[in-house]
């Protein structure tokens, strides 16, 4: 608890006042958001256990990262295959849990609602030697062959029964191994047979069971980019480009076919899907996140998750370390800020774990070292975030200074006031009525 408050006084600085909900250059005022129904019951901001995790690593390290955990309690995900999880039905009938049982165990210790995402399947589901496992990416990412979906919901109701303290569940990841590379566009027909009979299976385990999909990427192309955009208006669009139709596509076909959900899930990222452009920059193409959150509330009627989101472009290597931390920690402020005014009902920081000193991102620093486990800049702001913005938050307007209306982003409710400085350099502010200097990329929390 020292150490987030140690954390929560560096990143925030001194207090002051202001709130709003508001992004720079859209108006003297922030504007209220209306929150999408069911949206108080859902898990609220929270995170993904990756490879590296807080169950791993020296003692010490996970007791620091256990301790800091629960002092931050938020959801947190984990897949069931993959990510940190062996292979839970190496051969058919045949069960190995304990890496998925030591996941769960820390999520129910230290956090708050767990949610399983139900992604992957085991081998013998998808051509592979029963009591095998090929580890590599090609072979994660193929998707149960259709013979074989009745037996992955099998194992959905299987892990069901195995953990009933969990309640919610994301049908697969990202429609890995569903493209059809013949039509060129997502198989979204077999990718929904697959999460009926998954959703039919865990709610004949348990009526109350959350099940949602379905967690296609909602990736984005400039404007003007988008292929075929002369034949008609995009489904989705804004500054900072436009939706790809073959998500909208997948999100449409299995909303109007799916026997039924709770909640629908996608991820994505805040620049384009060629190129990696950021349009119009960093901050300003964060506001895809609030403008695809709004159309798939309204599309499918349904709590809107993003089980992941990105705002900083990968490298070859698919790393993300070229911005400092300062500039990292504000452009995810920013995501964060859109995506609460979208209406985001659950949201899940992809945590990028690691073994090295050097954790770009990381919420902790790695529990394999010395001091591990201690919080880094990127879990004061999520905790932060989720403790004063949870779904059912009325979210409140503020007066910014219209000099400064371009240069700061700004969310508020009736308690807390989060301010983004979203330039490089020193400003001062004046935010509902108080001045105040900031640093650049300065992240600042207010009381009211």
């Amino acid at each position: 608890m020292a150490t987030l408050a140690l954390l929560a006084t560096t990143c925030s600085g001194p207090s002051g006042g202001g709130e709003g909900r508001s992004g720079g250059g859209e108006g003297p005022r922030g504007s209220e958001s209306a929150r999408g129904k069911g949206d108080a019951g859902a898990p609220g901001w929270g995170f993904t256990h990756t490879q590296y995790s807080a169950d791993q690593g020296t003692a010490s390290g996970r007791k620091a990262a256990a301790a800091l955990l629960s002092g931050h309690p938020m959801t947190q995900n984990q897949h069931i295959m993959g990510w940190g999880a062996g292979n839970p039905e190496p051969s058919p009938g045949h069960y190995d849990f304990s890496d998925l049982d030591r996941r769960v165990a820390l999520m129910r210790k230290t956090g708050t609602a767990p949610v399983l995402t139900l992604c992957c399947a085991p081998d013998w589901m998808k051509g592979g030697e029963p009591g095998r496992t090929d580890w590599s990416r090609k072979s994660l990412e193929t998707a149960p062959t259709p013979e074989h979906y009745k037996d992955f919901a099998a194992l959905a109701g299987q892990i069901a029964r195995r953990y009933p303290q969990v309640r919610h569940f994301i049908v697969w990841n990202e429609f890995k191994g569903f493209y059809d590379d013949d039509k060129k566009r997502w198989n979204y027909e077999g990718y929904t047979r697959l999460y009926n009979l998954v959703y039919r299976e865990l709610k004949k385990q348990n009526a109350k069971n959350q099940v949602g999909g379905p967690y296609v990427v909602a990736d984005s192309d400039a404007p003007g980019d988008a292929p075929g955009e002369a034949d008609g208006p995009a489904a989705v669009s804004g500054p900072w480009g436009t939706l790809d139709q073959r998500s909208a596509d997948a999100i449409t076909y299995w909303n109007e076919h799916k026997l039924g959900a709770d909640f629908a899930v996608v991820d994505g990222s805040s620049y384009t899907r060629e190129g990696d452009r950021l349009i119009p920059d960093a901050f300003g193409a964060t506001r895809k996140f609030r403008d695809v959150t709004r159309w798939l509330r309204k599309t499918t009627g349904l709590p809107v998750w993003w089980a992941e989101w990105y705002v900083e472009p990968a490298d070859g290597d698919d790393e993300r370390t070229g911005w400092s931390e300062e500039r990292r920690t504000a452009v995810q402020a920013s995501a964060m800020i859109r995506l609460a005014q979208g209406g985001t009902a659950a949201a899940f920081y992809w945590n990028p774990e690691t073994t090295d000193a050097d954790c770009p991102g990381c919420l902790w620093r790695p529990t394999e070292l010395d001091g591990g486990g201690r919080a880094l800049p990127m879990m004061g702001l999520l905790g932060r975030f989720a403790r004063e913005f949870p779904p059912g938050t009325a979210l409140r307007s503020v007066d910014i200074a219209a000099d400064d209306r371009p240069n700061v982003q700004v969310l508020a409710d009736d308690d807390a006031v989060l301010v983004v400085n979203t330039l490089d350099r020193p400003i001062k502010a004046k935010i509902d009525g108080r001045s105040f200097g900031m640093d650049g990329y300065e992240v600042r929390w207010l009381r009211r």
